[in-house]
């Protein structure tokens, strides 16, 4: 692991449970104010539910699971290589899942409190309710889906330039020559 790996991660931590600390002390549940009209509110909403209403609301079963995530990222994230954008992607997503994980020990729900919705042609697309924890999960996960993109994007290309240059080398026989017969002029 990297020393970004662990500033990153860090960070994510740090400021996610600064972020609703600051949210919890002052506002009340349900409590919310307008940052850009018509599009992001800050809104305090105490979340006992897992990511798209899994593993429902027992905070045991939902911290247990999000340390789940957390091993199988780290698991993956040893094997994948050392890249620096692979150190950011997973450190933003295991210090997203431990930023949860502590509310969820803590409070036994998840404070959340980025609300984004907007009214299109009289129609209101909302976003869930979330947090920098979120955020930064989603973030990592795009960020490590570039990476693949990229990767497999850089083999397809070396496989290209491989087949190539093995073509390029490779004598071009002549067609074999007629041969003539005796009585042949």
């Amino acid at each position: 692991m990297s020393i970004v790996f662990f500033l990153v991660a860090g960070f994510i931590v740090w400021f996610d449970q600064f972020t609703k600390h600051a949210i919890a002390t002052h506002f009340m549940p349900g409590q919310s104010t307008t940052v850009i009209p018509h599009l992001v509110w800050l809104t305090y909403v105490q979340n006992p539910a897992g990511a798209f209403g899994f593993f429902g609301t027992h905070p045991l079963l939902l911290a247990l699971a999000a340390f789940a995530v957390v091993l199988v990222f780290y698991y993956w994230y040893r094997q994948d290589g050392a890249t620096l954008l692979t150190h950011v992607a997973f450190g933003m997503i295991i210090g997203g899942a431990i930023g949860n994980i502590i509310d969820r020990l803590r409070f036994h729900y998840v404070i959340d409190f980025i609300d984004v919705h907007t009214t299109i042609h009289g129609k209101l697309l909302q976003w869930p309710v979330f947090n920098v924890a979120d955020s930064a999960i989603s973030v990592g996960v795009g960020l490590l889906l570039l990476r693949i993109l990229l990767l497999e994007r850089r083999q397809h290309a070396a496989e290209s330039t491989s087949q190539q240059h093995l073509t390029a080398q490779t004598p071009v026989s002549a067609p074999p020559s007629a041969e003539r017969s005796p009585a042949e002029p």
